[in-house]
């Protein structure tokens, strides 16, 4: 390598730390464990992390091809070395891993090991995955560069001071890792609130339409045989009603629909959301995303949850014949614009449009991941709604 192993892993640390705060969990997890083959001169690298049924919910491996991984077969289970570390919670230096007691075999296809180093990745005292290397290597002439390093019987290829330097990116390891469990405990808690929001509007929406149209219907139907006109005007009503609960519920499902951030993305999410909302309801509901680039991930759910409620307050309290949401790329970052012909409001009652149309969540919102929120609205001539965020 052109510079030490200490300069090259100061380098690796420096840009790991940066990583994290916008990769996800898995990219962060491929660069920890190719850097650590890389930098200890290392044949193959992996990182396991174990779930709760035996085996590993993530298995990260370099040094091995894709076919090679394919003909290797289905993931390990947690047995032999690879158990010990996870259980005893140790670190594993070995001269040979196939003559240590432990060592249960491996499938055909899987590469031969031999002197190995492993260490548990801890979050406190919980071990919450197994990092490890195997088949130290030796610079030599010639192509390839690197062969198996011939060691002493009994020694193993891996020094202390390479223990030392894995621990280093153990402790990445463990930030990643610990910051994608975190960051799960709040979207599962946000899922939640935005759940129990939900059922608080179906029960003072939806229920109160379905007791007046319950009413409503009663009332024709004591009507039609002594008054069939006043009959006809309250069965009228009962569709008026009928077809108002139907909205509301259709606005609720919407809601519920998961965001599906992680998986597509905000444009893609915004777009597959507007699409159902636009067969949902009267209203035309368009959606056009320019050149936004992946942002960090609690920018992306303020914009959607922004977004959401813009469309909620468009759709059921403007009277709008026309929604239009934008998501164009603004430096780094993105710009949000939500659009309606709708009967808009004066701006100068901030405070009581506010708690009526839930500008205050939003700017809480935009805020709260370094964003700002513009309202534009008259009387009689729409209302613009534009959240701009930074990036990352």
């Amino acid at each position: 390598m052109s510079q030490g192993p200490r300069s090259g892993l100061a380098a690796v640390s420096s840009a790991l730390l940066a990583m994290s705060r916008h990769l996800e969990v898995r990219d962060v997890l491929k660069t920890i464990v190719a850097s650590a083959r890389e930098l200890l001169d290392a044949q193959y690298a992996a990182l396991g992390v174990p779930d709760d049924h035996g085996g590993f919910a993530q298995f990260v491996v370099d040094g091995v091809s894709e076919q090679q991984w394919r003909a290797i077969g289905p993931l390990p289970r947690q047995h032999g070395i690879l158990a010990s570390m996870l259980q005893e919670a140790k670190a594993e230096r070995l001269a040979d891993v196939r003559k240590d007691p432990r060592f249960e075999g491996w499938p055909s296809a899987h590469p031969e090991l031999s002197d190995f180093l492993g260490l548990p990745v801890r979050d406190g005292d919980e071990v919450i995955a197994a990092l490890f290397l195997a088949n130290k290597l030796r610079p030599v002439g010639g192509n390839p560069p690197h062969l198996p390093c011939p060691e002493p019987e009994g020694s193993c290829g891996f020094t202390e001071e390479d223990e030392e330097l894995l621990s280093i990116l153990a402790q990445h390891a463990a930030i990643a890792l610990t910051n994608a469990r975190l960051y799960e405990r709040s979207r599962e808690l946000t899922i939640a609130e935005e759940r129990s929001r939900l059922a608080h509007e179906l029960h003072d929406a939806v229920s109160q339409k379905l007791f007046s149209l319950r009413l409503t219907a009663q009332a024709a139907a004591t009507l039609v045989d002594r008054d069939p006109s006043r009959a006809k005007g309250e069965l009228q009503q009962v569709a008026a009603l009928a077809a108002e609960a139907a909205d509301e519920l259709r606005a609720a499902v919407v809601e519920l629909r998961p965001a599906a951030l992680d998986e597509d993305g905000l444009a893609a999410t915004l777009r597959t959301q507007i699409q159902v909302m636009d067969r949902a309801h009267s209203a035309r509901v368009t959606f056009a995303g320019r050149g936004v680039r992946a942002l960090p991930a609690a920018q992306e759910e303020a914009l959607l949850r922004v977004a959401q409620e813009a469309l909620h307050n468009a759709l059921r309290h403007s009277g709008a014949e026309h929604v239009d949401v934008t998501l164009d790329r603004r430096g780094s970052g993105a710009v949000l614009r939500v659009t309606d012909d709708g009967g808009g409001f004066d701006p100068q009652g901030i405070r009581r449009a506010g708690r009526h149309l839930g500008l205050v969540s939003m700017r809480d919102r935009a805020s709260g991941v370094g964003g700002s929120l513009t309202v534009e609205s008259a009387p009689g001539k729409g209302t613009t709604i534009e959240m701009e965020v930074p990036g990352g």
